[in-house]
């Protein structure tokens, strides 16, 4: 099986990797939209994978579903918390494709603190309005399981430092995080704070790694922009399966490269959700779940 696959329409072209389902490339009219990364090596910072069954991180790896205590692995080290899910190291399965669309497949579980079985479903369209992804989840077991997703691509508006770049974003709050392991505190506004990017202006120096919510919808869908100075951008939408957004600037100590792209997940759930419960959610025997969200040039 090919280890990536190549789509192209209207001036596009996305190359979609077997591993973890990940957006490598996209492009319009040879401009970069999203940061890409080398093929057939690994993945840095998780760009353009399908984060599942759980977007974000969970706090010690632990978590109680109906009663039963389970442990998961700690990827997180540093924070001490198990970090976007487990389809990540998997190599997805061709199960359809052609020139402007592909589907792509795995199965996650039983392993070690998800003893559960979901199929995943990632297929992407690419056509004159941008490249279309749709994320489908079914529990092919006989007991409940819990669940969430998200893409995590890093957008890139331009080629003008990412400071400079012009964010909007539809959000009436965010999720204000502990400093040292990003886990959830409380809600707040954005009325009044840096993080307030209701209308479009520059990012500047402010520091993201944060979800927000209370999401504007306008006929199901939420849309943020991000454009550069010079004139280029990239937008990217999706419906109402993710009341969530998480936003983070790439902030990398030297000699990392720094604020390379924004990374823009839209999430089913927030941070922690298999502890908190909110906006989880629990897939019955033979139960489905879709998310859909498009990125496209500005």
């Amino acid at each position: 099986m090919s280890t990536e696959f190549t789509l192209t329409a209207g001036g596009y072209t996305a190359v979609v990797a077997a591993r973890a389902a990940a957006l490598r490339v996209l492009q319009f009219e040879g401009r970069d939209l999203v940061v890409p990364f080398p093929e057939g090596g690994p993945i840095p910072d998780y760009r353009g994978i399908i984060a599942a069954p759980w977007p974000n991180r969970i706090a010690d790896g632990r978590y109680t579903f109906d009663g039963v205590a389970h442990q998961l692995e700690v990827t997180e080290p540093e924070r001490g918390t198990a970090l976007h899910g487990l389809a990540y190291p998997l190599d997805w399965s061709l199960k359809e494709s052609d020139a402007g669309s592909l589907t792509l497949t795995c199965t996650v579980g039983p392993t070690e603190g998800y003893p559960f079985v979901l199929e995943l479903s990632a297929r992407y369209v690419l056509d004159d309005a941008g490249l279309h992804t749709n994320v489908t989840a079914r529990n092919a077991a006989d007991a409940a399981a819990p669940y969430g997703v998200c893409p995590h691509p890093y957008l890139v508006a331009g080629s003008s430092p990412l400071d400079e770049w012009i964010l909007e974003v539809p959000a009436r709050t965010y999720l204000e995080v502990t400093a040292d392991r990003l886990l959830p505190v409380s809600l707040e506004p954005v009325e009044g704070h840096a993080f307030d990017f209701r209308s479009a202006r520059p990012i500047g120096s402010t520091e993201i790694d944060h979800a927000f919510t209370d999401i504007a919808f306008d006929a199901g869908l939420a849309r943020l922009s991000l454009r550069d100075p010079a004139g280029t951008g990239v937008g990217m939408s999706w419906d109402e399966s993710c009341p969530w957004l998480q936003i983070h600037t790439a902030d990398k100590p030297e000699p990392l490269p720094n604020r390379i792209g924004l990374a823009v997940e839209p999430m089913t759930c927030p941070p922690d959700a298999f502890n908190s419960g909110t906006d989880l959610i629990r897939l019955e025997p033979g139960a489905g779940h879709e998310a859909s969200w498009t990125i496209y040039a500005l």
